[in-house]
């Protein structure tokens, strides 16, 4: 049987790995449970949890933009290109590693043009689907909380959360991070309102 998957989505800088680091370091606290971590974003540079598997391990950014002297964010979709033509049986075969018991996070690149208008995410998860983890996985995106603070930062973190919904068509969690910078009374303002015009009404009152 396949392991269970949290597959973690969110912009650049929204705390993906952070909250990957602290799943497994929660896990580690509890009896009998521990929580893998696998890197699938190929402009990654450093990790604070234990990675199982790294798609760096196939190919990265920094190789790709030195040989083929492509821009940053060319450079990545080239790489998850590259996953999807010739780097699936190697990811198959990492994902049979793990059993039914075992819990498995896969950390994901955050550029938007991955889950919108270029299909490799949902590339990647039709091709899960084939293997039997259609009922195993659940899509968890990350949004910085300090966007509560900003309305247009605010609905733009809900735009790209609902996209990457509908692209995926996966259980979605929506996760908010970095709530230490916020204040509880502003994240429980922001989450009660009703409308954006309610919301952009609140900020101009501010």
């Amino acid at each position: 049987m396949p392991c269970s998957l949290q597959i973690v989505m969110g912009p650049a800088g929204s705390g993906k790995s952070t909250y990957c680091q602290a799943m497994q370091s929660h896990a580690d606290t509890l009896p009998r449970r521990k929580i893998h971590v696998a890197n699938m974003d190929p402009a990654a540079e450093t990790f604070g949890y234990n990675v199982d598997f790294d798609i760096r391990e196939l190919i990265s950014v920094t190789d790709v933009m030195e040989e083929l002297e492509l821009g940053p964010n060319g450079s990545l979709v080239y790489c998850m290109e590259y996953l999807l033509q010739n780097g699936m049986q190697w990811f198959q075969d990492h994902l049979d590693e793990y059993g039914d018991d075992d819990y498995l996070i896969l950390d994901c690149p955050g550029q938007v043009e991955l889950y919108t208008h270029i299909p490799v995410m949902r590339q990647l998860v039709e091709a899960l689907r084939i293997w039997g983890y259609e009922s195993k996985m659940v899509g968890v995106f990350c949004v910085d909380a300090t966007f509560l603070t900003d309305t247009s930062k605010f609905l733009s973190g809900s735009l790209l959360s609902l996209t990457a919904m509908i692209a995926l068509e996966l259980p979605h969690v929506n996760v908010l991070t970095k709530c230490d910078l916020v204040s509880e009374e502003t994240v429980e303002t922001m989450l009660s309102v009703e409308s954006a015009t309610q919301l952009w009404d609140w900020e101009q009152n501010q």
